[in-house]
């Protein structure tokens, strides 16, 4: 088999810009057209890219045959935010955007962008956050309707956030805060999955410099709906053999699974996945010495 070989630096570079491009579930424009570029700058014959109807990017390698094509899909969606209410006090109560705790984004930077792609600063916190006021704050149980993004803005009521306009539906992206250490650890937000998107151009852009012809027709579907349940759900064609999904690898007490090694997940809380397909890759994973 022919080595391949990674470029992390380049790789890397892919993954900081497009951590930094806000995409929570549902806003995917600044994403998608971020990796449709990155993906075009490889400059791969045959490669042909498209955007689904439902707005995922599909780029397909044309292979040696094509009668029992191949997918490999991740997901550019991230949890996120949208205004929920503008209180009469002009602050805002959001809802969430897939799901998470709030308190792993209590006190974090905001930006929230109006319908016109007007963008605000703003702070996402507790209704009654300060110690020397609300005593009780620390048992205060942290839900939506105890959360407010106060705006770096003059806003004293809903007509004055209104103003700014600001309304209903609007996004709220999280702010990623991006660091790459030195040691080559990448500490950021939405890791999930544009990290699994990077290991996605990373092996592109390794196929190319190998100069491999790929067996099948090879379809790379970047979904943008993952994080509320019908990310790949569609946008495969229907001669489609086997599916490879790239995504994060839940990691705690109870799991076979850590930070330095490919996990195949084998079931989750629905059900096992597919045995024929958990094996080639056990297999796989055997052979090439991949932890």
């Amino acid at each position: 088999m022919t080595d391949l070989h990674f470029d992390t630096h380049a790789i890397t570079e892919f993954l900081v810009g497009l951590l930094n491009t806000p995409g929570p579930t549902g806003y995917y424009v600044e994403g998608m057209a971020y990796v449709q570029a990155a993906f075009e700058s490889l400059n791969i014959p045959a490669l042909s890219i498209t955007t689904t109807n439902k707005g995922a990017l599909l780029a397909t390698w044309k292979g040696s045959a094509d009668d029992a094509s191949r997918g490999v899909t991740a997901h550019v969606d991230t949890l996120g935010l949208m205004v929920k209410e503008i209180k009469s006090e002009g602050r805002i109560e959001t809802t969430q955007l897939g799901g998470f705790a709030w308190n792993a984004v209590e006190s974090e930077g905001v930006t929230v962008r109006t319908h016109d792609n007007r963008r605000y600063r703003g702070t996402l916190m507790l209704v009654n956050s300060s110690k020397h006021v609300n005593p009780d704050m620390g048992k205060t149980l942290r839900a939506g309707n105890n959360m407010e993004i106060r705006l770096d803005e003059r806003t004293d009521s809903d007509e004055d956030t209104r103003a700014l306009g600001i309304e209903v539906g609007d996004f709220v992206f999280l702010d990623p805060r991006v660091e790459v250490s030195e040691s080559g650890f990448i500490r950021s937000r939405h890791l999930d999955d544009k990290a699994g998107v990077a290991a996605i151009f990373g092996a592109l852009m390794a196929l190319r410099d190998a100069g491999l012809t790929l067996a099948q027709d090879t379809h790379f579907l970047i979904a943008n709906y993952e994080e509320v349940g019908h990310g790949g759900a569609s946008g495969f064609p229907p001669n489609l053999a086997e599916l490879l999904v790239v995504d994060m690898a839940a990691i705690g007490e109870g799991q076979n699974s850590d930070e330095f090694s490919v996990s195949i997940c084998i079931k989750d809380s629905s059900g096992p996945y597919h045995f024929l397909m958990n094996n080639k890759l056990r297999r796989l994973a055997s052979e090439f010495n991949i932890a």
